[in-house]
């Protein structure tokens, strides 16, 4: 497939010089895509060599769609494609795409300079798209909002979190946030294995290393409290327990920075191991 035709929507212009200090209109870095075959063992790993961006980008949208489908996964090429698109605002600084769950599972990972406004940036519209980057990319802030609303209307996710030292992480999913955020099932037993005991080990057991978790007083009041309702926000416990509206929301960011909760609109909701929390704690 030619990259004209992959970026249809693209001019065919030679990008113009720019004191833009990070160099866009090239490519230094290999792309590297991690086939994790099975969870319990070291994934393969499939190298991109740098070549020009519109076929760099291709190259690591249609090597992806094509690991991801071999494995079973559902998620197209086209959402696939608005996903890589964001390594060029990360200037493809040590670009990792992770094939997880059977392929339903895609992470996409770079050290670039990251998003500070992660909310912002699931909103239609907002970009930081300069136009030297738009001779490559829509740059009309659609990208984003785009694969989240179609993961979340196929009952999966997309969720934006911090890379460990520098960069972002995406991670799109045919599972909801509540269970993407739990371990990646292993694989399933071996034939002959009794029936009862293989149901019985694919049942996922509540993490003992749960309870050392360091949860705040103020923090087992809120987790209290969505053991009784299904929604929380910091206004809810204010009338509750008291305090300031500021303190509780300092409480309600630092539950789901651990796992136990997560954020949908302006409420907090429990995640799958806010639930185990919840039910080994008492």
């Amino acid at each position: 497939m030619a990259s004209d035709t992959f970026y249809t929507f693209v001019g065919d212009g030679a990008p113009e010089a720019s004191d833009d200090p990070i160099e866009h209109d090239q490519v230094r870095y290999p792309a590297r895509i991690a086939v994790y075959d099975d969870p319990t063992v070291t994934p393969r790993v499939v190298v991109i060599q740098p070549t020009n961006i519109r076929d760099y980008l291709e190259h690591i949208t249609a090597t992806t769609t094509q690991l991801s489908h071999e494995q079973g996964g559902t998620i197209p090429f086209m959402i696939i494609r608005e996903i890589v698109e964001n390594y060029i605002h990360a200037a493809f600084i040590a670009p990792t795409v992770s094939i997880l769950d059977a392929g339903n599972t895609i992470r996409f990972s770079d050290q670039g300079p990251g998003i500070e406004d992660k909310e912002k940036a699931l909103e239609y519209g907002t970009t930081s798209a300069t136009e030297e980057m738009k001779r490559y990319i829509r740059g009309v802030g659609s990208g984003l909002p785009l694969a989240q609303q179609y993961m979340l209307d196929k009952g999966g996710s997309l969720t934006i979190r911090d890379n460990l030292s520098c960069g972002t992480v995406v991670t799109i999913s045919t599972r909801s946030e509540d269970d993407a955020s739990m371990p990646i099932a292993p694989m399933k037993h071996e034939k002959g294995q009794d029936d009862h005991e293989a149901a019985k080990n694919d049942v996922p057991r509540p993490n003992e290393a749960l309870l050392e978790l360091e949860v705040a007083e103020r923090g087992r009041q809120a987790l209290a409290y969505l053991a009784d309702h299904d929604s929380v926000g910091p206004s809810d416990l204010v009338a509750v327990y008291k305090g300031s509206q500021p303190t509780w929301s300092r409480e309600l960011k630092a539950l789901e920075e651990k796992g136990l909760l997560v954020k949908r609109g302006q409420k907090r909701h429990l995640t799958e191991l806010g639930k185990a929390y919840i039910k080994l704690s008492h």
